[in-house]
């Protein structure tokens, strides 16, 4: 009898340090699976961010106003896009170089991240041209948003960190756009293209955007201020 209860308790003791060392297997495989998510997120996050500026890039802003866009459409709800692009940058980056150009583009960047929020979206859409999508706001409101984020980046001078020369300051034209109901993604692109491209043409450092037949005539909404 003895003999089987000492068989019993070793079985016991057996059973116990084998589920012990199950769990310690099933706790280590959980969290390899936890930190392999973790990578695949920051891949993804990665795949989907500008690594100079750290706005969305262009895939995923594309992607995202299209979302947007049907958003609208299904709520009946306003949607604005904003284009800019900075003034003169080519000669800028020939004058001073490539790296204080980045500075530039980082500097455009920090001024639209601080003037956009909840479910505003910007992105370096490509070289030194910037979009952001503004759900659920109306053309008034998407200018004095654009025109916030001109100020900001012309109240900002640039220095040379290196030696701390100063380098001036930069501006930006923005063109804004609302959503039609006959919009496709394109269209509303193309709209505030053309009101970005009537900026340039009015003399930079200015917001233009369309109302009725504005953006085709030139009209200046918010011209340039020097503050």
């Amino acid at each position: 009898m003895r003999a089987v209860i000492e068989l019993l308790v070793t079985g016991a003791k057996e059973m116990e340090t084998s589920n012990k060392m199950l769990e310690a297997r099933l706790s280590a495989s959980w969290q390899e699976i936890e930190q392999l998510q973790q990578n695949l997120e920051t891949v993804r996050t990665e795949s989907l961010t500008d690594p100079l500026t750290t706005l969305a890039n262009r895939k995923f802003f594309d992607a995202e106003l299209r979302k947007c866009v049907a958003q609208a459409k299904a709520g009946n709800e306003p949607l604005a896009l904003l284009m800019s692009d900075v003034d003169n940058f080519k000669a800028f980056n020939d004058k001073f170089g490539h790296l204080t150009g980045d500075q530039v583009l980082r500097l455009v960047a920090m001024s639209m991240k601080h003037n956009v929020k909840g479910r505003d979206i910007a992105a370096r859409y490509g070289g030194e041209e910037f979009a952001i999508a503004l759900p659920q706001t109306t053309l008034p409101s998407a200018i004095a948003v654009a025109d916030h984020i001109r100020r900001a980046v012309m109240n900002k001078e640039l220095m040379k960190r290196s030696s701390g020369e100063r380098l001036g300051r930069v501006t930006i034209s923005i063109g804004v756009a609302l959503l039609r109901p006959t919009d496709t993604t394109q269209s509303l692109i193309e709209r505030a293209d053309k009101c970005l491209y009537a900026a340039k043409r009015n003399g930079r450092n200015q917001v233009i955007g369309e109302s009725d037949a504005e953006a085709a005539a030139g009209a200046k909404i918010m011209p340039a201020r020097v503050a």
